[in-house]
């Protein structure tokens, strides 16, 4: 192997690592999204109260609401249409201090609910800090996603006791 080829291959290696880097990232940032959209604002605000050093928030754009289009698709994979309208309610906050180098965050949550819109931007935005990113998935995201996978899993339980087996019931009456 000559010494360009050997110079190609380090590069294209040091460009896939740093791709599996950014991949995980995103995957980070959409499953934070996720969670933060789907928690309790109150758990939110709980989370916000306890976190030491907090720094200083600046909002970029303020919690507002609006409407967005819905769309479906025929049987899931099909045409797009429009199914209709849903509120949703967005936000970007920039944060200085406390460790953290001018991060900004952005969230959406369906509803009209500022102060939820407000604080899942500010833990979006302490996720892309460096130095508070492992604190962010540990202390924040793991926790409030095992909460809504119990949460799920109680409503999916309830519904299922509901559910009646039509077969069963046409073959009592033989």
């Amino acid at each position: 192997m000559n010494e360009r080829s050997v110079n190609e291959r380090s590069a294209n290696e040091s460009s896939v690592g740093d791709r599996t880097i950014v991949d995980r990232i995103v995957v980070d940032r959409r499953r934070a999204a996720r969670v933060l959209s789907g928690a309790a604002p109150a758990e939110l605000a709980e989370l916000w109260a306890a976190w030491d050093e907090q720094p200083e928030v600046t909002y970029l754009r303020g919690p507002e609401a609006g409407l967005v289009m819905v769309q479906g698709r025929v049987g899931g994979t099909g045409d797009r249409f429009n199914l209709g309208e849903a509120t949703v309610t967005r936000a970007t906050v920039m944060l200085h201090g406390a460790g953290v180098d001018e991060v900004s965050g952005t969230s959406y949550v369906l509803g009209s609910h500022p102060e939820h819109a407000g604080l899942a931007a500010v833990f979006d935005a302490l996720l892309a800090a460096p130095a508070q990113r492992d604190r962010v998935l540990a202390g924040v995201i793991e926790p409030l996603e095992r909460r809504q996978t119990e949460r799920d899993a109680a409503a999916q339980a309830d519904a299922r006791s509901t559910v009646v087996d039509f077969f069963t019931v046409a073959r009592e009456h033989e």
